[in-house]
């Protein structure tokens, strides 16, 4: 039969394992711990595995597994699922290359799973992964994922992380040239409300010129997972690992490119947030978070400027989240997973006043009420940067181009010099003006502490903008250079990025 199915078909979970069966040309091993034995079940049920499988394996036991995979620090990891697949796979050459392997190509696939116990828990996630060959006899490729389980019975995870192993074996097989397609393909028949995919890992020469950080983005964009992160040298990190019992100071801005703005945020607001009495003494991670949602919803998407900005923080020494999270209550619901410590959230002026926009809480019942009760429970503080009254026109300024769809127009003077008194008056938190309606709500938040002054900032950085920035690197006006991090600007240079000339 043909395998290489249209992408256009959708094809049921049984017709995935059929298709796979039915191919003499694969033939491996499955070894899965936890949540029950769900994926080969369903080749079982398909019809046909007795030339796919070579052996299937559950050592659930926890001595048991030791003795055959090796030990480990935890046995839901990503190292514990790399074992499995390792010792399973050598087995499979040892025993049967000289038999069957100028014909067949090998697999192994493993999961180690921790779904919902009789005793309850909401931790509830997995690694599953595959090593592979494309030819007989040839390189293995070897792809890794890290799931959670959203079902509220273990039964109907079990069911979901077979459906997902299915996926994953189907895909590895026959998508592994469309990595795009493959990721999307990952949640056929089973749904991204159910399964979540927040971590992805491709290796081998099936996928010699992937970027394995555009996979993962594209996981975000389409809606497997609702965020990524990266550490500051790059690297692809599981939340889990990077976030779990810490504090969280954390930044959104757009970062296109990353300012002396940006850094005088995150160094001013971290003085305050370590000296808060619930942080001192505990773990603190501080994150910049670049949002896609605004460009999910025009369809516009460009992957490399979004690697751009995730090296030029990483160059300042920052982790950077990627979501799809346009509320700040849904951002900070997401850290909750991982931690109960002190969530501090820093933000300029302007978007303080985003975040009073009633418009953005029309589909909350309690509309912006309730979106200040989810966003600020549980021990979350708003530090809030000043502007000055020349940056805030400034500011008005894009906004009202941009909403009209005209060029914004290089400022008046780069060098930031006052125009008069009026020019340098700041607006800070303690003296702005929201609309009417809200003073009273705004003015609570305030004197309870919710909302904080940034203090000790550096006031000759306040009339920059990344726009203008650009501009200015565009124009070959070497001001910007003084505008952004020094690590940020050679980074620019050295890959001439946002337009640089030599």
């Amino acid at each position: 039969m043909d395998t290489n199915q249209e992408p256009s078909e959708f094809l049921t979970t049984n017709r995935k394992a059929l298709t796979v069966n039915l191919d003499a040309m694969r033939y491996g091993t499955f070894a899965e711990i936890g949540a029950g034995q769900e994926t080969c079940r369903n080749f079982f049920q398909a019809g046909g595995a007795a030339g796919t499988i070579a052996k299937t394996m559950s050592a659930y036991d926890m001595t048991f597994s030791d003795s055959i995979y090796g030990k480990v620090g935890r046995y839901v990891s990503m190292e514990r699922v790399v074992k499995m697949i390792e010792h399973e796979y050598a087995l499979l050459e040892e025993r049967l290359k000289d038999e069957v392997g100028d014909e067949k190509t090998f697999f192994a696939y493993a999961n180690t799973m921790k779904a919902k116990s009789y005793q309850g828990g909401d931790d509830t996630h997995g690694w599953m992964g595959i090593r592979f060959q494309t030819t007989p006899g040839g390189e293995p490729s070897e792809i890794y994922l890290h799931c959670r389980m959203w079902d509220p019975e273990n039964v109907q995870q079990q069911h979901a992380v077979g459906i997902l192993g299915t996926n994953l074996i189907y895909g590895a097989f026959y998508l592994y040239e469309n990595v795009e397609q493959f990721i999307e393909s990952l949640v056929d028949n089973v749904g991204n409300e159910r399964i979540e995919v927040d971590l992805i890992h491709f290796k081998g020469p099936a996928f010699d010129g992937v970027d394995e950080r555009i996979a993962n983005l594209h996981l975000v964009r389409r809606g497997l997972t609702n965020a990524v992160l990266f550490s500051p040298e790059g690297e692809i990190t599981q939340p889990s690992e990077a976030l779990y019992k810490k504090a969280i100071l954390v930044e959104r801005g757009s970062f296109r490119p990353v300012t002396q703005v940006n850094i005088d945020m995150l160094k001013c607001s971290g003085a305050q947030f370590i000296q808060e009495p619930s942080v001192q003494g505990k773990d603190v991670i501080v994150l910049a978070e670049i949002t896609m949602n605004n460009l999910l919803a025009s369809g516009k998407l460009d992957y490399e400027d979004y690697l751009a900005r995730i090296d030029l923080l990483g160059a300042t020494g920052n982790w950077v989240l990627i979501s799809n999270y346009f509320e700040f209550y849904r951002l900070t619901s997401y850290f909750r997973r991982y931690t109960k410590e002190m969530i501090g959230v820093c933000m300029g002026i302007n978007t303080l006043l985003e975040v009073f926009n009633e418009k953005y809480y029309s589909h909350l019942a309690g509309g912006i009420l309730e979106s200040f009760g989810r966003l600020l429970k549980n021990s979350v503080r708003l530090y809030i940067y000043p502007m000055k009254q020349k940056a805030y026109r400034r500011y008005l300024e894009i906004q009202k181009a941009e909403a009209a769809g005209e060029p914004v127009g290089a400022p008046v003077d780069y060098t930031g010099k006052s125009g008069g008194i009026a020019d340098d008056l700041l607006i800070t938190c303690n003296n702005l003006r929201v609309t009417p309606q809200l003073t009273n709500l705004y003015l609570h938040l305030l004197e309870n502490g919710y909302i904080e002054h940034i203090r000790g900032i550096d006031e000759q950085l306040l009339n920059i903008f990344s726009r203008d920035i650009l501009s200015a690197i565009a124009e070959n006006d070497p001001i910007w250079e003084s505008m952004i991090p020094a690590a940020a600007a050679d980074l620019i240079k050295e890959n001439q990025l946002y337009g640089y000339k030599a």
